[in-house]
């Protein structure tokens, strides 16, 4: 149980929920929630990529500490936040919805529902190398569009909360590179066709 039906319900987003979280609410928070660390641990089967092309996406893997947004509901919302969020999530089952401890910015803790990387099931990618985090992500494509673009959504938005993501950096740092370069190479290609 989720909670009493009257209380307002808080989520803690830790990757695309920070930036669309899809659902009203009263207040928006930065938050840290311990014990779980922001990880491309996720094989993408349907958002940022399909079963034959995977993209990757975040999940929550075990240790460490994760920054990111906490969203307070209103009472009366939060059987249908908590119903949209099951269909968002849980997609192929890949979450495993927790309610956690986090700490807002004010210092105040609350109780948040969050998702968390389900590490028994077969899209759980582990820990991979940034070579291979960077070939997953520049192939992946669903239907929320390029996982390219998930990233670097990501990291703009932990970047205007004042967090700093290591993996995430780097890969936004190499998919602009190449954009550039594809973009470059376009723009003389035209040029030597005049």
């Amino acid at each position: 149980m989720i909670g009493g039906a009257d209380e307002d319900l808080w989520v803690f987003g830790y990757g695309s929920l920070m930036w669309r979280p899809g659902f009203a609410y009263a207040e928006r928070r930065r938050a840290t929630l311990r014990g779980w660390r922001r990880s491309l641990c996720i094989y993408s089967h349907h958002y940022r990529g399909t079963p034959e092309q995977p993209g990757l996406v975040l999940g929550l893997d075990q240790g460490g500490v994760c920054a990111g947004v906490a969203f307070r509901v209103h009472a009366s919302l939060r059987g249908s936040t908590i119903r949209y969020l099951r269909e968002r999530e849980q997609v192929t089952a890949v979450y495993v919805e927790r309610i956690e401890p986090v700490t807002l910015e004010t210092g105040e803790r609350v109780a948040a529902l969050t998702y968390v990387a389900d590490r028994l099931h077969p899209q759980y990618a582990g820990r991979l190398n940034r070579t291979t985090m960077l070939e997953l992500v520049r192939a992946g494509k669903g239907t929320s569009g390029r996982n390219a673009d998930y990233v670097t959504e990501t990291r703009d938005h932990l970047i205007a909360i004042g967090v700093r993501d290591r993996e995430l950096d780097w890969l936004s740092r190499q998919l602009e590179s190449s954009k550039a370069g594809k973009e470059a190479q376009m723009a003389s290609g035209g040029v030597q066709a005049e």
